[in-house]
């Protein structure tokens, strides 16, 4: 098994931070608080003091594993005989400290109630702010919640060097991706036994095979515990954790199998013995989840 470590361009807290000025400063249009700034800076009073124009601000002041939602096994994916494993994504948890700023008082309630209902009802950030300049994203498995309950904030705010003012907690959940990867492979899934017949003539002999394969979906992932026949001659087995199977003493020849899983899906492959390993597909591809388009009533 060899590590292979290529680190990844990783800009995913500065692309959180334009995603969520962008969807703020679009809802807060559509509501008549225009001119309003996001920032992210620590609410210090020599900061706070330079203020011209209202301003939303989303202080990072907390960084942390997210120990509860991490996966424990490895991502694994196989072509051409190799196996390529990397350690599962790290789950960071993010919390915002969110303030609103204007002169009046009135107004600074106003604009924080507003930003309130905007995260509360983006749960899950919107497809078109998190697009970068190709389209895609590097943001992955975003979750937040809003207003969690924490300790008390009167340290918090001697430590930024403020005034102490009411604020909102807003906790982001983000995947980083690691760059490191195990190779493994080439996979051995098949092996020739040659074994002299008792009641042959000297020298004669029969060649046994080992042979498997893999049962995976239409979206490339492994079935477990699916059934794997031949029926010519009446042998089965089930595929493991990883969506393999194995068969051992098979005899030359074209082989005819059929795939059973447990919610009903099945599917017939031919392979060759000696040969190429079996890599059965079961199932239609699942239709793609539809993103976010608009704030949840």
């Amino acid at each position: 098994m060899a590590l292979v470590v290529d680190v990844p361009l990783n800009t995913s807290i500065a692309d959180l931070d334009e995603a969520l000025r962008n969807v703020l400063r679009r809802e807060l249009g559509r509501h008549g608080f225009e001119g309003v700034d996001v920032a992210f800076d620590a609410p210090s009073k020599e900061w706070s003091g330079k203020l011209t124009n209202p301003t939303v601000d989303l202080f990072l002041y907390d960084l942390r594993e997210a120990i509860d939602r991490g996966k424990i096994s490895m991502n694994e994916t196989r072509s051409n005989g190799h196996a390529q494993a990397a350690p599962p994504a790290l789950r960071l948890e993010l919390t915002y400290a969110v303030t609103a700023w204007t002169k009046a008082v009135e107004d600074e309630h106003r604009l924080l109630s507003q930003v309130l209902a905007i995260l509360f009802s983006y749960r899950e950030l919107p497809a078109d702010v998190l697009a970068d300049a190709d389209g895609g994203s590097r943001l992955r498995d975003i979750e937040t919640s809003v207003g969690r309950p924490r300790e008390e904030k009167a340290d918090f705010w001697s430590a930024v060097g403020g005034q102490y003012k009411a604020s909102i907690d807003y906790v982001v959940h983000v995947s980083i991706e690691s760059g490191a990867s195990y190779t493994r492979g080439p996979e051995v899934r098949s092996q020739t036994v040659r074994t002299r017949l008792r009641d042959g003539a000297p020298r004669t002999m029969e060649e046994l095979h080992r042979f498997g394969g893999t049962v995976r979906d239409a979206d490339d992932q492994p079935v477990v515990d699916a059934w794997v026949t031949v029926p010519d001659l009446g042998l089965w087995t089930a595929t493991d954790r990883d969506g393999r199977f194995l068969f051992s003493k098979i005899r030359p020849g074209g082989l005819r199998l059929t795939v059973r899983t447990i919610d009903g899906g099945e599917a017939d492959a031919t392979a060759q013995v000696p040969g190429p390993p079996a890599d059965v597909v079961v199932g239609k591809k699942r239709a793609p989840t539809k993103g976010a388009s608009g704030p949840k009533s």
